[in-house]
Formats: C-alpha cells, structure tokens, sequence
C-alpha cells in the first residue's frame, strides 16, 4: 500500500503577481525552493488563506532572491496580489517507509524571505515537530 504524504510546505507565502494570460502554472522564488525541496515542474496544492480557494497546479523556478510568488493561468482569476498562500508539495510512500519519513515546512517573512524552517515528523511514537534545521 502506498500513503501520500505531505513533504514540502511553504507556509503563508504573499502572492507578488497573478498573470491569467500566462501559461498555467505558479512561479516561486528558488531559494524557497531550495528550502523546501520543491522542484520545477513538480506538481503542488495552493490554498489561498484569504478567500478558501484551492488548486493544483506545477512548479516554475523564479528568479533566486525575487521573493516571487506568481499565479498564472486561469487560476489566477482564483487569487489575487497580496493574498497570503500556503503551497503544498505530497510524495506517495510505501508504508513500510512512512515511520522515517520527515515533511519539510517553510516559513516565510512578508518578503518572501526564508524565516524558519519546520520538519514534521511523520512517525506516531515521536514529537511530530523535529528539531529545526
């Protein structure tokens, strides 16, 4: 049996741009990537914090150091400027692998800026927050 898993997180991201002309996707900062061990093209959940709205949509690299949190595509129309987003990043595991699996979550400034980072512990007989790296 697989379990799906919550891996990456980052956590009330600010939306710096919303383009529904572009091509459908969210662009996030590289080093927030970096942090989270989100990957372009990967697949992610949005949830906007402010109006309940969630989708899916895939990763694109944005400029290291830009703080850019961009929805593109018609999911744009879901969001706007200045919204505050969680994004949401899942793996599918063997259960057996489940117990040593560790969920990395990103917290961010209202820049965009690495803040802390959280790993959660996905194993039932532990503290479920891990020491912060």
């Amino acid at each position: 049996m697989l379990r799906k898993m919550m891996f990456a997180k980052i956590h009330r991201a600010t939306i710096t741009q919303c383009d529904p002309d572009y091509v459908g996707s969210i662009t996030i900062d590289e080093d927030l990537l970096r942090a989270s061990g989100l990957r372009p093209n990967e697949a992610v959940h949005v949830y906007d914090i402010d109006n309940a709205a969630r989708f899916e949509t895939y990763v694109i690299r944005g400029e290291p150091g830009s703080g850019v949190i961009a929805i593109n595509g018609a999911a744009a129309k879901l969001v706007e400027t200045g919204h505050k987003v969680i994004v949401v990043g899942f793996g599918l595991l063997e259960a057996g692998k489940v117990e040593q699996h560790v969920g990395q979550v990103v917290l961010v400034d209202e820049n965009n800026r690495v803040r802390d980072t959280l790993r959660y512990d996905s194993a039932v007989d532990t503290d479920p927050l891990v020491e912060a790296m």
